[in-house]
């Protein structure tokens, strides 16, 4: 029986996230196989073990939990399941720290958590896989308003202005008008120290499971996300109020398998491994439009992405028993 350390909390905005998140990895790991080693980072980033102060011992001897209660006692494991969205979890930085202690990480490494993390790199790269992403730009922190302005202008009305580098739609805003730019890109930069300018898409948003790595890949039932708003914002995305998710998505069998498709050659060329769900808009037209890639989507029994792979037939707990494989292997 392997020990596998179960990370979750998190210095970030989507820490409450994390925790239900982590609650149901922890009830629906196969006990048979697994022993759960967790440890709680609060939102200032001080990291627990049942209550104790911890840190991960960083030489790349045998990964070890150092408890920081005078004891001197180590908890040792063989692998670490990073259950954290967003920022400080989710864009590689926690990845880093485990790739440096040569601890085998279950999900995508460091480089590719960072890329799928930053909006404006990730459609750059998906463009160049060939895989259409929205018109948009990148602006830094104190750009001018008037610049702001002008490429708002080449995009035309509606637009969006998101942080370059955050989850869950925190900081995203839906700007219909001049009078709204600058207090969503003051919102935006909330979030980042880049925002980004972009495109209003028309259609809905389809999204895609992927299990593996490269190039033995599992894609998921596609699901489609029903909107009655402006866009999936924080608040529809966990509690549904008047959104619907529809899995499968009520698109043709080939559409469905296009998505499929595309989705595989994102997470190929963002690097992914693991595991990961890539998002699409599916305009009024049939044309795929790349949205974004989760590395760590929301896993309750009941989120998105577990939903996806048990309607191809693989429930909860034999899905965390494949991600783990993959990871850190049998």
């Amino acid at each position: 029986m392997k020990t596998i350390l179960i990370l979750y909390g998190g210095c970030s905005s989507e820490y409450g996230v994390s925790l239900q998140s982590a609650q149901a990895v922890l009830e629906h790991l196969n006990p048979q196989r697994w022993r759960a080693l967790s440890v709680h980072i609060t939102r200032t980033g001080r990291w627990t073990h049942e209550g104790l102060p911890c840190a991960l011992r960083l030489d790349r001897g045998q990964a070890a939990l150092l408890l920081m209660d005078g004891s001197g006692r180590e908890l040792t494991f063989e692998g670490a399941f990073p259950v954290l969205h967003g920022k400080n979890g989710e864009d590689g930085t926690v990845q880093g720290l485990l790739e440096l202690a040569g601890v085998p990480i279950v999900g995508c490494g460091t480089l590719s958590s960072a890329l799928c993390m930053d909006k404006d790199r990730a459609h750059k790269l998906a463009a160049l896989a060939g895989v259409r992403a929205p018109r948009g730009r990148a602006f830094p922190l104190d750009t001018p308003s008037a610049e702001l302005e002008d490429y708002a202008r080449l995009l035309g009305w509606p637009l969006f202005v998101k942080p370059v580098r955050a989850g869950s739609s925190f900081g995203i805003s839906r700007v219909s008008r001049w009078e709204e730019l600058g207090e969503a890109a003051a919102a935006a930069f909330d979030h980042d120290r880049e925002i980004l300018l972009e495109e209003a898409v028309p259609g809905f948003e389809v999204g895609c499971a992927v299990l593996g790595n490269p190039p033995d890949l599992t894609v998921g039932v596609v699901d489609e996300i029903e909107l009655s708003g402006d866009f999936f914002d924080f608040e529809e995305k966990y509690s549904l109020k008047t959104s619907a998710i529809h899995c499968p998505a009520r698109i043709s069998p080939e559409k469905a398998q296009e998505v499929q498709e595309a989705a595989k050659t994102v997470y190929t060329a963002l690097g992914c491994r693991g595991f990961a769900r890539v998002d699409f808009f599916l305009t009024p037209k049939g044309e795929l439009v790349f949205n974004e890639v989760n590395t760590i989507p929301g896993f309750t029994a009941h989120s998105r992405y577990p939903s996806m792979m048990r309607a191809i037939g693989l429930d909860f707990t034999a899905l965390l028993d494949r991600l783990i494989e993959l990871g850190v292997g049998e």
